[in-house]
């Protein structure tokens, strides 16, 4: 299993290296990255509803697969040609995710109030419906910030320190996790975390962010300074904390529906939100730790 999960790593680490370097040709519109976002908030969605479609929960696959994919989208609306709504340039989009998840609530109650037959089912659905828009959707719409958070042409700079990041505190987890783990970290939860894992979680974390950071800055624009060192291993501990969380939550969702994987999409992956729970749940406090501290060394347009 491990050889396997090194051998596609293998083939996934370049196929995503590979789209984010297409998408950067293309400018600050990116074109690619809007439509791999809806590719991942369909699937993402779907699984979703394949996991909830148990006991009285009964969501409509094609509305919440659909409103995923708009709420995610919403984050071009003023930036692509895709979405000629003119909105304000104030450096980000978050009122227009914000705004396309409110419409999707709306459609959401219309629909269900549609459906409707007896009772005994309709607010379960409708909140499983809910959960995976703001799961999926919100989530994607958020992450997808991070393309203009610290300028354009920082974008992939900033996209990749959020997935280097959880996946380096994935790889320490999993290493000193399985020499040192003896201690269960939430057995009732995930029965393979241990306090060592989440020690080796934060520190992959923290030397992923330091060596990206460092090493990778100068690499989009030769006149950027790397950001201190504290800073990055700040933003490293902090996101590596996050995204311990963010696994153990998606975890919350399969043990309570009685699975294993959210799907089997990979093998020795699971599902995509296997691959995904981490990165999409750091996203918004990836966001705000961009704002809040100063890893962006240069001078952002707008700001």
């Amino acid at each position: 299993m491990l050889r396997w999960r090194l051998a596609m790593s293998a083939v996934l680490i370049p196929l995503l290296a590979g789209i984010f370097a297409l998408d950067h040709s293309f400018g600050s519109s990116a074109p690619i990255l809007l439509v791999f976002g809806c590719v991942l908030a369909y699937r993402g969605a779907d699984e979703l509803c394949d996991l909830l479609h148990t006991r009285n929960f009964t969501p409509h696959r094609f509305t919440v697969c659909a409103l995923s994919m708009l709420v995610t989208s919403a984050a071009w609306f003023g930036r692509s040609r895709i979405f000629p709504i003119d909105v304000p340039d104030d450096g980000n989009t978050l009122a227009q995710v914000m705004l396309a998840y409110s419409l999707s609530i709306l459609i959401m109650f219309f629909v269900s109030a549609y459906r409707y037959r007896e009772p005994g089912k309709s607010m379960e659905t409708l909140g499983a419906e809910l959960m995976i828009v703001s799961y999926v959707g919100v989530l994607l719409g958020v992450c997808a910030q991070l393309r203009w958070v610290a300028g354009a042409e920082a974008g992939y700079l900033v996209m990749a320190s959020l997935v280097i990041v959880t996946k380096a505190g994935d790889a320490g987890a999993y290493t000193l996790g399985r020499l040192f783990g003896r201690r269960k970290l939430v057995p009732l939860l995930s029965p393979g975390k241990t306090y060592a894992g989440a020690g080796g979680a934060l520190l992959g974390s923290a030397l992923g962010a330091y060596l990206w950071l460092t090493f990778a800055t100068p690499f989009f624009n030769a006149t950027w300074q790397p950001p201190e060192w504290y800073w990055t291993v700040l933003y490293g501990v902090i996101i590596g904390i996050v995204g311990l969380i963010g696994d153990l939550c998606e975890s919350l969702i399969k043990r309570d529906v009685g699975k294993k994987d959210s799907a089997g999409l990979l093998p020795g992956f699971g599902g995509l939100l296997d691959l995904l729970d981490s990165i999409i749940y750091s996203a918004p406090v990836a966001y705000i730790l961009w704002k809040a501290i100063p890893l962006a060394t240069w001078k952002i347009p707008g700001a």
